[in-house]
């Protein structure tokens, strides 16, 4: 199939099928940075490839972007390959880099007529939706960290993309920033963007993506939605509470310790920590029902996403046998 039937396809197209990588592989000097990837992204789904810093992640996107050129395996955008059919998938994909910039002096009405093509959205009308408006006389240089990553994010959007490519988009923005950006992420996919996130923020995966892409030296070390990652991976939990010194105290701390499920209790002074899987946390509360030792300050930690992939991303995998101590003590 010729390339203009196959780019007059793109407006119709309905398939599932977005992104398509294959056995990806990528050296620098010798260095591996991508080792046989596979990755797929779906229409409509927000997925994160999440990772440290050097895992592979921003030269996987832009490979996928056509920026790069694979050493091997095999890339599809829309059904088409970005390293020789770029001009045809641009329409298509929107981005914002990691090192995005713009001139100083530019001011975001003149860059949303400066990005726009015969295909563009109203760019006062994106400006309003992501709280730009009243900005659009400023020059680049007096906008806010959060308000230049949302002026990207209307760049992004501008030419009607299918997919957009978002990578570390929060970096170096403080709290209220990052939510401002999130919520501006979690509009365009509510709008029917299919996005693909770049992020080392675990905290903004498991906010903002269906489904998250482990990444550690190139490789994929496994992949799924946030939650089932964290039931894989963190299947662990504490309870942690104040319990005064005293013979009824004693013989709960023994009950706990040989509790189903219970794997280690710390003891710290009058602070107590109980270690175990995730069951063990109803038989803790039973047991200080029976022994009428029920503290005020009881509080019980569930693993979320960072803590369940810390030891995978940045060391030896973590198995459902690794002890909770370690990986509370880890934090």
């Amino acid at each position: 199939m010729c390339l203009a039937v196959r780019v007059a396809m793109l407006d119709r197209m309905s398939d599932d099928d977005v992104v398509t990588v294959r056995g990806l592989r990528k050296s620098y000097g010798g260095r591996v940075v991508v080792d046989g990837l596979d990755l797929d992204v779906c229409a409509g789904e927000v997925v994160g490839l999440i990772g440290a810093n050097g895992a592979g992640k921003t030269t996987t996107v832009e490979c996928i972007q056509g920026l790069r050129r694979a050493d091997a395996g095999s890339v599809q955008v829309f059904g088409l390959d970005p390293a020789t059919q770029a001009d045809a998938l641009r329409p298509w994909v929107g981005s914002q880099l990691q090192d995005s910039a713009l001139p100083d002096r530019l001011r975001v009405a003149e860059a949303v007529e400066l990005f726009s093509t015969p295909r563009a959205r109203d760019g006062e009308a994106l400006l309003a939706q992501f709280g730009l408006a009243e900005r659009r006389r400023s020059a680049f240089a007096g906008l806010s960290g959060g308000e230049r990553q949302r002026l990207f994010l209307v760049l992004a959007l501008l030419n009607r993309p299918r997919l957009v490519i978002l990578d570390e988009l929060t970096q170096g923005l403080d709290p209220a920033a990052r939510r401002d950006v999130w919520d501006a992420v979690r509009q365009l996919n509510a709008d029917g963007t299919t996005v693909l996130l770049v992020t080392h923020e675990l905290d903004e995966a498991e906010e903002l993506c269906d489904r998250v892409v482990a990444m550690r030296a190139g490789r994929v070390l496994d992949a799924g939605a946030p939650r089932e990652l964290v039931d894989r991976h963190g299947r662990w939990a504490s309870v942690s509470f104040t319990l005064a010194a005293g013979p009824g105290s004693t013989e709960l701390l023994r009950e706990l310790e040989h509790l189903e499920g219970v794997r280690r209790v710390v003891r710290e002074n009058a602070r107590t920590c109980v270690h175990g899987d995730r069951r063990s946390v109803a038989r803790v509360g039973a047991a200080m029902v029976r022994h009428g030792r029920i503290p005020d300050d009881l509080t019980v930690r569930i693993p979320n996403l960072d803590d369940a992939l810390l030891g995978l991303l940045d060391g030896p995998a973590i198995t459902t046998e690794t002890s909770p101590s370690v990986l509370v003590g880890a934090r």
